[in-house]
């Protein structure tokens, strides 16, 4: 057991005393289960987002990047590197964080927290709010004691205890099996909750045994909120995604990597059976992505710089009724270190280098789809053999996508009920007759998408 200062335990004690419950759904919850991934945009070009955009789009969801506060510099990947606990990072302070989730929760949209848990920072300086920290040592909140004792870098991911008890990338790994640790972790995600917060991403989960995370959620004022784990599938690795979806969701990278290897070098007629199919988690328990912050930077998988092709795995994704979606919605890059343009200030989609994906019309329009089609079956799935698929969402919706390389006129097999719906892809009318037919052309690299509910365009 690691040493307290007597103020330090009171200060803890206290903040436990005021936190109070907030309602939250233990999974994606409802109807509506698709997150935005904001991935560091700033509170408050985050709180106008909701309003503008993904609340009025049927958006469930928006994931904000780390609000603790972090260590100084431009690179995005000093967002996860926390030295406090209190919300002073690059993207806003307390009272910003807060005005953005009231905001947000205004507009239907729940809040998300990416939150870093398993290690603190490397190297020692002053922090983003004006905490002085050294690695091992963050004064009022961690000190030696309350760090793994292997204090080399993760060499071998086929030894559990090397991956859960040594530092991801060098920086200081916190041990989750101590009392006082899980307390301090549990103490910050309460605040969070305690100014609304819905659910959390636990960044680096595979790094933390998957019992110290249950007795930390089991801490929570509220512990049915969501949760959502990054646990990055290796093959033969001591450590799987399986062992975390006791307490939440688990995010299945293999769902984007092999999006990526069928969408640029195999057929869209393997993905008939995508998903359990493919011995990936169960559907209630996977998060899937084509993309996000860490993937798109080292190509293992799709990305924006794959235009059309990734347009289309995202309309796939909202369409495909497998696991809960995220849509990463980054900004330019070429240096892969480069932060946030405008350091997470947003002032218009698509400017300033914004990418904006979560707003693109034919990713937008497919939370619509999705919302509308939610619990309905795969039905009249038809493909080519090649790269042109369609199917059925039960009665309530269908979608057809042509990845080939020329354009594509059939008619498709619907079970749909007669009459006029808006194609959302192409924002233009088509027509079902009384027997559930449905006859369209697809140009090269665009989709259908219409669903009961939406008839005008």
């Amino acid at each position: 057991m690691a040493r307290r200062t007597l103020a330090g335990i009171a200060a803890l004690a206290a903040a436990s005393a005021v936190m109070t419950p907030t309602v939250a759904e233990a999974s994606p919850p409802g109807s509506k289960d698709v997150t935005a991934v904001l991935f560091e945009w700033n509170f408050a070009s985050v709180a106008r987002e909701c309003t503008t955009t993904l609340g009025p789009a049927g958006y469930g969801y928006v994931q904000v990047s780390p609000p603790a506060e972090h260590i100084q510099g431009s690179q995005w990947w000093t967002s996860y590197q926390p030295v406090s606990y209190r919300i002073a990072g690059r993207l806003g302070d307390r009272a910003a964080f807060k005005s953005m989730v009231d905001t947000c929760h205004a507009a239907g949209v729940k809040v998300v927290a990416d939150t870093v848990i398993n290690h603190m920072s490397a190297g020692s300086g002053t922090g983003t709010g004006g905490s002085s920290y050294s690695k091992y040592n963050y004064p009022g909140l961690y000190s030696s004691y309350d760090f793994d004792n292997c204090t080399s870098q993760i060499t071998n991911y086929g030894d559990r205890w090397n991956v859960q008890n040594c530092e991801l990338v060098g920086l200081a790994d916190l041990d989750t099996g101590e009392d006082y640790v899980r307390g301090a972790i549990a103490g910050y995600m309460n605040d969070l909750l305690s100014l609304g917060v819905d659910g959390f991403r636990i960044d680096a989960a595979k790094h933390i045994p998957a019992a110290d995370l249950a007795n930390i959620k089991s801490r929570l004022t509220n512990p049915s909120a969501y949760w959502k784990q990054e646990v990055i599938h290796g093959a033969g690795e001591a450590v799987q995604p399986t062992e975390y979806t006791g307490t939440g969701d688990v995010q299945e990278f293999r769902y984007a990597y092999d999006l990526k290897r069928v969408f640029t070098n195999e057929n869209l007629a393997y993905l008939k059976n995508y998903g359990e199919g493919w011995g990936y988690l169960n559907s209630g328990s996977a998060g899937v992505f084509v993309d996000n912050h860490d993937t798109e930077r080292n190509g293992s998988t799709l990305s924006y710089k794959d235009n059309a092709t990734y347009t289309l795995a995202n309309v796939f994704m909202l369409a495909w009724p497998y696991g809960a979606p995220d849509i990463n919605s980054g900004y330019e890059f070429t240096d892969h270190d480069a932060g946030p343009p405008n350091g997470g200030r947003v002032d218009a989609c698509w400017q300033s280098g914004w990418k904006c994906q979560h707003n693109w019309p034919e990713i937008k329009s497919m939370v619509g789809f999705r919302n509308a089609t939610r619990g309905q079956a795969v039905t009249n799935w038809w493909d080519n053999g090649g790269d042109a698929i369609a199917f059925g969402r039960g009665n309530k919706g269908f979608v057809a996508i042509n990845h080939e390389s020329g354009s594509l006129t059939r008619t498709y097999q619907t079970s749909l009920p007669a009459g006029t719906y808006c194609d959302v892809q192409s924002n233009k009318q088509v027509t079902v007759d009384g027997s559930g037919r449905l006859t369209a052309t697809l140009g090269s690299n665009t989709a259908l998408a219409v669903y009961a509910g939406k008839s005008g365009c």
